[in-house]
């Protein structure tokens, strides 16, 4: 079975450093804001180019922070609207239903499956106070065009850059484009934890300030509390680990792009609509290389036959979700086709060369 992501393999590349790592956090009798925290924190924001990085305790967390940081400095209030690609994981919308905002959503492009830039004017409103882009799948989404749109509007761009670490737009890392960004590093992505952990990048010094009370409590003295905050901290022993794989990502990701040429390149099946690889090949990570096909169920079924997993990212979109149930009548058809017909194929830094190359030759035999 070529496995759609060995976790396992990915980890024991790094079996040495870590565990010696691991051994440090345990005797040394500090398990919370030490110093791996503050030395990962310190290389994060390094790498992004950002002035801050604040560990949290996991995606969601980061996104959710960002937003309610905006209400507490005033930027932001309860019944504003955030604009959101309709595409997205649905950890995206809650971050920003959860703090009392309302989610818009906006249709992605069909070549790239990020928003598309060229509709979010149509849908702000005087109620309009950010847009939070996605870099789907590992794909940076950033322009002039929303720069502007952001400046004119007075808009708050914040990023969901939980799958694009290390890419790039014109030389800028993502987490570093817009106002503020949350990461995830749940164990599948490209820098991953042994657990759940996140961080947010921003180079606002009160939005930072704020993020990190309201992480802790809010507190940032203790025992005093300026905030209803909530318990979202990063710990010592997933700071460590991502402190040490940090060190390698650069690596990671270019063999993910090394895989993912040879994939669009040597994939010859007409059933198969390929991803497109970017002009500027930093602009894409890689998180999944996700094909689209009407025929998805089928090829699923004869991929897993022939000792291929694959996973769908995502089956359902977050309109037609039980969760946003006063969404279900509305409409997005770009949006579901793309739920309907996206299938993600294995890629990641562990893969071999005959595994790519079995990849291939089994598709296009389909």
């Amino acid at each position: 079975m070529i496995k759609f992501l060995d976790l396992q393999k990915i980890n024991l590349q790094y079996q040495n450093e870590i565990e010696a790592k691991l051994l440090e956090v345990f005797r040394s009798g500090w398990y919370l804001m030490g110093g791996e925290l503050s030395n990962f924190e310190k290389n994060l924001s390094q790498y992004i180019g950002s002035k801050h990085a604040i560990g949290v305790a996991n995606g969601l967390d980061a996104l959710r922070l960002i937003l309610r940081g905006y209400i507490e400095l005033g930027i932001m209030k309860k019944g504003d609207e955030i604009l959101v690609p309709s595409n997205t994981y649905i950890a995206s919308i809650l971050a920003i239903s959860d703090n009392g905002l309302v989610p818009i959503l906006v249709e992605p492009e069909i070549n790239t499956y990020n928003i598309d830039i060229s509709k979010i004017e149509e849908k702000i409103t005087p109620k309009t106070k950010g847009i939070l882009i996605v870099h789907l799948q590992g794909r940076v989404v950033f322009s002039e065009e929303l720069k502007k749109i952001g400046e004119k509007h007075n808009l708050k761009i914040i990023e969901d850059n939980a799958q694009a670490i290390g890419a790039e737009w014109k030389g800028i890392k993502a987490g570093n484009l817009g106002d503020s960004a949350g990461f995830s590093f749940y164990p599948g992505k490209n820098l991953g934890a042994l657990g759940d952990a996140g961080a947010v990048t921003t180079n606002d010094d009160d939005l930072a300030k704020a993020i990190r009370a309201l992480a802790n409590y809010g507190s940032n003295q203790k025992y005093v509390n300026i905030y209803q905050g909530l318990n979202s901290r990063l710990d010592e022993i997933q700071a460590a680990v991502l402190d040490v794989k940090l060190k390698y990502i650069d690596n990671e990701n270019e063999v993910r792009r090394h895989i993912a040429k040879r994939l669009i390149g040597e994939i010859k099946n007409s059933s198969i609509i390929l991803p497109e690889y970017p002009a500027d090949e930093n602009e894409h990570v890689w998180h999944v290389f996700v094909i689209r096909t009407g025929k998805r169920d089928e090829l699923q079924t004869y991929l897993t036959e022939n000792g291929i997993q694959t996973i769908i990212h995502y089956p359902i979109p977050p309109h037609k979700q039980e969760a946003y149930k006063e969404w279900n009548d509305l409409s997005f058809p770009i949006t579901e086709r793309i739920h309907n017909e996206v299938l993600s194929l294995p890629i990641s830094p562990v893969m071999s060369e005959k595994e790519v190359s079995d990849v291939i030759s089994i598709i296009n035999r389909f």
